[in-house]
Order: C-alpha cells, then structure tokens, then sequence
C-alpha cells in the first residue's frame, strides 16, 4: 500500500521538448523527442523530497511490456538510458540521456519513489512518449551532417516525383505528410503488424533500434502481398472497389484508410505510390528519404541481365519509369565503403528472402559493381544495367537475334532537389559514365558481358534507322517520323514495318493503333522519311491511364542484318491553373479558384477536381456542374481554412471519364494569426 504522495503531477514539457528535437510539426501536445539527445519532465511536489527517499525509473515498451529498460543514474553513460535530477523548492527537475542506438517506439515511464529500505513508497505510471531515429545527432548511424539536406529529407511534407519517359521528363507533386494527424501512430501501426512482430513482439522490438532493419520492415508492409500491409497493387485497368493509382495526391489518405478499415489493404498501387508512403513513413521515423525514379528500367526475371523486345510483342520486363527510396544511413552490418544512401523498394516484384521487399542495398555497391553485399544487389544493378536484346521471329518459329543495346536501361535516374522544385540527376552515383574504363571493370566484376556480338554493332552498319516526334498533346493528332539513312555508296531498298501500340509505364500491350508495311527506295547516301499519322481516334479507346503509345519501326534490307529501333511516346496533359486570393493565415478561411481547358475533341463527363495539402486541408473533392466540353475552359472555386502555419503546398488532382491525373499544385504562405504580412506566393501554376 502507498503510504504517501509527494507526486502530485508530471508535467512532460512538450511543447519546448518537441521544439527542441525537431517534432513540433507531428505534435505539440504529446511528447515526442528523438534519441541521443536529452529532454526535461518536472515533476510537482508536496513536499521536499526526503533525504532518505530517491527516485528509480523505469521504461516499458509493448503492448504487454515486452521490453523493460532500468533507467541508471550514472552520468555520462554513452550506451544506455541514464538520468539526472535538480530540485527546487517543490519541483524535482528530470533529465532524461537516451543512447543513440536506442530502440525507436512508444515508451512508458514509470517514476518510483524509494524508500531507503529499497520499498516504493510512490509509483507515477502512464507517463508516455515516442522516440524516434535522430539523424542530427552525429553518434546515430542515421547521422546526416547537413542541415539543408535534413530540412529536404526529414522535414519537408511535399515533393515532386518524375514520371514519363527518359525523353520525355515529366512530374507530380506528392503530399507526403508525414507530420500530418496522427501519421506517426499510423507508422508504428505499421511496424507493430509486421509479420516478425507479430510472430515474436519482444524480439521485434529489439531490433527496432537498427535502420536496416526497420527500413527493410517498412518495404515489405507499405505492399500488402503475403502479410497486413498498406497497400495492394495493381498495373492496369480496371480498378474497381478502388482508388486508380494515378488518382492518389499524397500518403496520408492511404495511410489513414489502412488503419482506418482495420489493416485492410488500400487499392490500388503503383511503384512510385509505394515508394511515396515508404517516403513518409521512413521520414516520419527520422530516417533520411528521398524518392528516386530510374528511367527505363529494367526488370530481370532470370538474372542473365538482359531484357527482350519482340517487334510484336511487349514482354513485360521493362518499365519506361519505376520508383524506389534512398534512405541514409550508416551500415555496420556491411564491411566499410558501404554507408551513405541505400536503395529500397518497396513495389511488390521478387522475393527477397520469402518476402516481398528489397533493399537496404548501398548506392555505392551497385556503382562499384559489388553484388555480394545485402541486400537484393543483383536485383538492382540489373534494374539500371540489363542489356536490352532486339529479336525477330522467323517463319519456322526460332527467334533470330538482330540486336543489342547496352547503353540504354538505367536512364536520367532522378530525385527533387534539395534546392527547389526542379530535378536532380544521381545518375553518376549509380554508374561511371558511358563507355568509361571504370564501367567495363564494373561490367566485369559484375558477371555483365560488355562485347557485342559479331554484326550487332550498330555504329558499324550503313543502314540507320531513327524514330522522330514532337511532344503531343493528349486529343490531339500527331505525326511520328521514321528516318532510314543509307550510309552505302549504292542505292538500298528495304521493307519498312511501323507499329504503333498503346501501352502501361510497364510495357503491357493495351491495344494496336496503327500498322503499316512498305517498300522504300534509299538513294545512296541520302535519308528516307516516312510519316505515320496518329489520331485521336486511334488511341483513344486503348490508351491506358499512363497516356503511352509505343512505335516500333523494322526495316529489312539484303544488304544486312535486320533494325529495329523502338520510341515510347508520352502524350501530355493540359495544365492545370491554381489561383490562392488574398492572404493566407492559420484557421482562417482563404479562397482558391482552379481552370483548365478540355483539350479533347469530346466532351468529359463526371470532372471532379481532389484538392489536398500537408497543413492545409485533408483530401476533399469539388464536383464540376455538368459535361466540360471540346476547348472549354472550366473553373471551380472553393475555401478552406490552414491549419498550420510556414510554407505549404496545394496539391490537386482532375479526373474524369476521358481525361485522368492533370495534376498541379501552387505554393501557399500561411502566417499565424497575430501577423498582417502578405502570405500568398501569387499566379498560376
């Protein structure tokens, strides 16, 4: 029984606690600090503490106190938790040193009061609070010493993520959001469900102090295949009782439906929706993360490091574009040389030790050519190094080699930068320059074979064939211009094929648009141009929401072996215009007008505009009266009222029967109520 109480209240001093370790954005209210730097509580007292009475603490962490931390009082202590303590009149003053290394999760403080007979004579428990990785502290292995990069991979809540095709760059704005309400509980709703938690909790959460392996935790639950994650995929339509994955503006209306619905898997995914909410997952736990698209990437089934193109088919092992996570970190389960950004991708696409994840995998390893490092190197190397490998099938059925190209997968591989909303290329961070002595040795440490084949060399053939286009707009028509150039000192002629498919971002065959077939004449030394005119109506019943057509041309001629070249055309959308009026202050309602112009020759049924943003609005839908139609401009108006206050984005996002994901966003300055300064960034974007 407890005789007294000299504990009257804990004050936990969240709001300059939080301040001080960098998570007042997640919450002001609740205590949430980071590891390896120090935080204050006060406790409230009665009375002077007894001289013969002291003070033990105790942390639990788990659902059943699975994980019981002794709290020392040894100063200075580097590798476990120790406390201080100051007493002022009837205040007791507490310090809490947690080490670098320690376990990241909701703990529990218990507070006794000894007796000098070793008996509790008072017990404070439901004194609660979450740490989190601290990559400002430089003893934690998620160390970033550079403030401008933290402010990008830890702090900011929006992004750009590129898409397209390697010539044809294109991007979206995301709300990661990974301050937003109650996102950081979500995520360690995340890591509680994993299948190693719930197959042994105390085990789990002793790991929870490595980023290896929390980060690779997080790859394989923010997809749902084979467990309770966050997300199910799917590649092309229909997307029925679910969400299209072009649809999606941000990760915190995916994140909250999972957890909402119970840890029902959210529908649907794509890979740079995947790699967006691991984005605000890892950043919300403190680890550094950027997302990082590859173009023209390859996807290598059979680990031979190649991939095959057919003239009539579409084998489903190169994607135009496809989207991953670096996160940083230090790795000291890896020999040295192999710390700083490691890939991880959490699209469900192999398994990686019985699950579906990949990575941590170290930038550097794969630029080194090193594939015996964990994790998932050989995967990933092939993803931005594979062969591509042209055939044709002859009339007995044997497929007939006309050439390879080893130049072309792994292209422009791309993040936001960390100095505006414009793109940073890292792709001399994954490989030494084209054609360099470092990438043969590479090559070759790799298993890569570097020779081509006899016949195969392109720069040795007096035939060249090229594909030509502009940039055009979805509903338009276009023409695309297939150049054959006779390098021979005799005229040449030759069997032309055109095809012209729609396709996904991953190269599914949607539909066939147009198919030509002639005989052209090439005088010697001179270029043929051949015109094929593509119209709307061509592509408009197969065209897939990523808005590619891919044209393949392949020439024949008796003079050597076959050419295929082959182009992906990405059809562009209109620009959506975001006006924000006035100025833009905390819990005050501002007004915002969105237009746009149906660029299709048909009217758009059903428009409605998604408008969401990280400290400015949840997901919330405005409806357009009516049928949009050809060349008219449309304009919605709605108000909303900030949130929270500093440099945020709107994000938005049109969809329609006809015309889906036109996406835009503007940047809103809110200011806190007291301030009268100007808060709106005007104009259109």
């Amino acid at each position: 029984m407890l005789m007294h109480s000299f504990i009257t209240h804990v004050d936990l001093r969240s709001r300059e606690n939080n301040l001080a370790h960098r998570t007042k954005e997640i919450d002001r209210q609740r205590l949430i600090v980071r590891r390896g730097q120090p935080f204050s509580i006060t406790l409230q007292c009665s009375d002077s503490l007894p001289t013969t009475h002291h003070l033990e603490l105790v942390l639990h962490l788990g659902e059943r106190n699975e994980v019981v931390i002794n709290v020392g009082n040894q100063r200075g202590v580097r590798n476990r938790w120790w406390f201080s303590q100051q007493e002022a009149q009837d205040e007791i003053l507490l310090t809490l040193h947690s080490p670098p290394d320690a376990v990241i999760g909701q703990y529990h403080l218990a507070v006794l009061m000894m007796s000098s007979e070793g008996r509790i004579v008072q017990e404070m428990e439901k004194i609660s609070f979450h740490l989190l990785f601290n990559p400002w502290c430089k003893d934690d292995v998620v160390y970033l010493p550079d403030e401008i990069l933290l402010q990008e991979y830890i702090m900011n809540e929006n992004g750009l993520i590129y898409l397209g095709a390697w010539d044809y760059i294109t991007s979206i704005p995301w709300n990661y959001g990974q301050f937003e309400d109650y996102v950081m509980d979500i995520c360690f709703e995340v890591l509680n469900n994993s299948k190693e938690a719930l197959n042994n909790l105390k085990m789990d959460i002793e790991r929870r102090s490595d980023p290896v392996y929390v980060s690779r935790i997080i790859t394989a639950m923010v997809n749902a295949n084979g467990d309770r994650g966050v997300l199910a995929g799917r590649w092309q339509e229909p997307y029925t009782q679910g969400v299209a994955p072009n649809r999606w503006t941000g990760s915190v209306p995916i994140l909250r439906e999972w957890s909402r619905t119970e840890l029902r898997a959210v529908k649907y995914g794509q890979c740079w929706v995947f790699a967006a909410v691991a984005c605000t997952v890892l950043r919300c736990l403190g680890i550094p993360t950027r997302l990082v698209t590859n173009f023209s990437s390859a996807h290598d089934v059979d680990g031979n490091l190649s991939i095959d193109f057919l003239l009539d088919e579409n084998l489903q092992s190169f994607e135009n574009f496809h989207c991953w996570v670096e996160s940083w970190m230090r790795r000291d389960d890896l020999p040295n040389g192999n710390d700083g950004w490691q890939i991880l991708d959490p699209t469900p696409q192999e398994l990686s030790d019985g699950v579906f994840c990949c990575g941590p995998c170290p930038v550097i390893a794969i630029k080194e050519g090193n594939l015996g490092v964990k994790y998932d190197a050989p995967f990933v190397f092939a993803e931005v190094n594979a062969d591509m490998v042209y055939w044709i099938v002859q009339r007995d059925g044997q497929r007939r080699k006309i050439r390879v190209d080893e130049s072309s997968v792994g292209r422009h591989i791309s993040t936001k930068s960390v100095y505006g909303d414009y793109r940073e290329d890292l792709t001399l961070q994954y490989k030494y320059p084209e054609g360099s002595k470092k990438e043969r040795e590479v090559y070759e440490r790799a298993g890569r074979r570097v020779m081509l084949p006899p016949g195969l060399d392109p720069e040795k053939r007096q035939l060249k064939l090229t594909i030509k286009h502009a940039k055009p707009v979805f509903g338009t028509d276009f023409d695309v211009i297939v150049e054959v150039k006779n390098e021979e000192s005799s005229d040449v002629q030759a069997q032309l094929t055109l095809l012209a498919s729609t396709i996904t971002y991953t190269s599914v065959h949607r539909g066939e648009c147009q198919r030509q077939s002639i005989t052209v004449n090439v005088p010697a030394n001179k270029v043929h141009r051949e015109v094929l005119r593509l119209h709307y109506d061509d592509y408009a019943t197969c065209v897939s929401e990523h808005r590619l057509i891919r044209v393949k041309a392949f020439l024949e001629a008796s003079v050597e072996e076959p050419i295929m070249a082959v182009a992906d055309i990405t059809l562009s959308t209109p620009e959506l215009h975001i006006q924000v009026a006035g100025k833009a202050v905390v819990w005050e309602p501002v007004t915002t007008y969105i237009s746009f112009s149906n660029p299709l020759p048909v009217p758009l049924k059903g428009g409605v505009f998604t408008v969401e943003g990280a400290g400015l609005l949840t997901a919330t839908q405005v409806y357009v009266d009516g049928d949009i139609s050809p060349g008219q401009m449309v304009s919605v108006k709605f108000s909303f009222s900030p949130m929270r206050s500093g440099v945020k984005k709107l994000m938005v996002d049109f969809d329609s029967d006809r015309l889906k994901d036109v996406k835009g966003s503007a940047t809103v300055v809110v200011r806190k109520k007291y301030r009268n300064s100007i808060s709106v960034l005007p104009g259109f974007y």
